[in-house]
């Protein structure tokens, strides 16, 4: 069977902020030295406390940002040069770093300004780079592929902020959620702050959260305060994703739209997520030929496939629904013909037998530069194959395995 993807599902029912996300991450499992050490390898002068507390009636960790001594209004080169200075996955740096320019781009429109030229005040204090650095390198510490966010709570009132009383959500946090699911609540208090909004909307880019999916973890991030009406903390699931589920099939059709836009529609398709792209001629109303659009999509990312869809194609609306699917195992190898390198699709059949395919690209670009037809190119590679077959077994399923059978 094809191995499930590891997700992180962010739960923000009562908000979210930059200190929840952290004490959720070492709540879920990463613990309180990890944090520490993140922290000890930047170059700020902070201190970091975690305790675990309750809200509510649930146990949580919260986690408390001090910064030592007075803080600058930093603009977004000074935070970069923290960022990439900073001792974590590069993964985390390139996160930490869109969250930042996002939010130096959301600051700078409010106010009038190029995004290089905003001063960060709150959310370019020590303790925001904490959050976001911190935060960005505990989900590439999990090992998570994707992202993903339920609805997450914005509460109403005022607040008062460097530029003065703003109204809640802050208009900077509701510019950083364009895009994600929200819902309102009742309460009079900032549930979502713009250092959690900018993070959210980086890591999720605003996939909502899988309808099925397999919890392998959680854990609790508290809030600072805590209201006796609600439980306020963030709540985080490690999960895995079954590559059998939790896929749609998006149709649509049209009849009004010309075949030389098809090619960029598939590739706007296959950008949003889509795995396969397919089409084929149906007769429409009036005996009109049209043009049947169908794509494989996760369900996760249907919201983004279904913009891609509307424009970059002339429909009016699609049809979609869950399907299953089974994969054999599979794997991608990189081999070498003659100098040239050229990717190998295997798969592994039930009958044991190993199926190997050259990638058409690679076989194109090593017969121009070989100066030979493309056909002799692919049987070379494919007679190589053939001779590395059992080579091909123990790389896709592992030599335990394969010896086994």
């Amino acid at each position: 069977m094809e191995t499930r993807s590891r997700c992180l599902i962010f739960d923000p029912f009562s908000g979210i902020s930059g200190d929840m996300i952290l004490g959720a991450l070492v709540d879920l499992g990463l613990g309180a030295q990890w944090l520490l050490d993140v922290v000890s390898e930047l170059p700020i002068q902070v201190r970091v406390d975690v305790t675990s507390v309750k809200r509510g009636a649930l146990a949580a960790r919260a986690v408390s940002v001090e910064p030592q001594g007075s803080q600058p209004a930093r603009r977004l080169a000074e935070v970069l040069e923290i960022v990439e200075a900073a001792n974590v996955d590069p993964t985390a740096r390139t996160t930490a770093a869109a969250a930042f320019r996002r939010l130096a781009e959301v600051e700078g429109a409010l106010h009038g300004l190029p995004a290089d030229q905003v001063q960060f005040h709150e959310v370019g204090a020590s303790d925001a780079i904490i959050d976001i650095i911190g935060s960005a390198a505990g989900v590439a510490a999990l090992g998570v592929e994707t992202c993903f966010t339920r609805p997450v709570a914005i509460g109403h009132g005022w607040i008062t902020a460097q530029h003065g009383r703003l109204p809640l959500p802050a208009p900077a946090t509701l510019k950083l959620l364009e895009g994600l699911p929200v819902s309102e609540s009742d309460l009079q208090a900032e549930l979502t702050t713009p250092t959690g909004a900018a993070l959210l909307s980086t890591l999720t880019q605003g996939r909502r959260a899988p309808s099925s999916f397999v919890p392998i973890g959680s854990g609790f991030g508290a809030g600072s305060r805590d209201p006796s009406s609600h439980p306020n903390c963030l709540r985080l699931v490690l999960a895995e994703l079954d590559p059998r589920g939790d896929l749609s099939i998006l149709q649509a059709d049209v009849d009004d739209m010309s075949p030389e836009y098809l090619p960029s529609l598939l590739e706007a398709l296959q950008a949003a997520g889509a795995i396969d792209v397919w089409t084929h001629p149906v007769q429409m109303k009036k005996g009109r030929t049209g043009l049947r659009l169908e794509l494989l999509v996760p369900w996760a990312r249907r919201e983004e496939a279904s913009r891609a869809l509307f424009g970059a194609s002339t429909t009016l609306g699609f049809r979609f629904w869950h399907v299953e699917r089974e994969v054999l195992p599979r794997a991608t190898k990189t081999i070498e013909w003659r100098g040239f390198p050229i990717r190998v699709k295997v798969s592994y059949a039930p009958d044991g037998h190993v199926r190997y395919k050259p990638e058409y690209d690679d076989v194109i670009e090593a017969s121009r530069g070989a100066g030979l037809p493309p056909l002799q190119v692919r049987q070379e590679i494919e007679r190589k194959l053939a001779r590395a077959a059992e080579g091909w077994l123990d790389y896709i399923i592992g030599p335990d395995r394969a010896n086994s059978r």
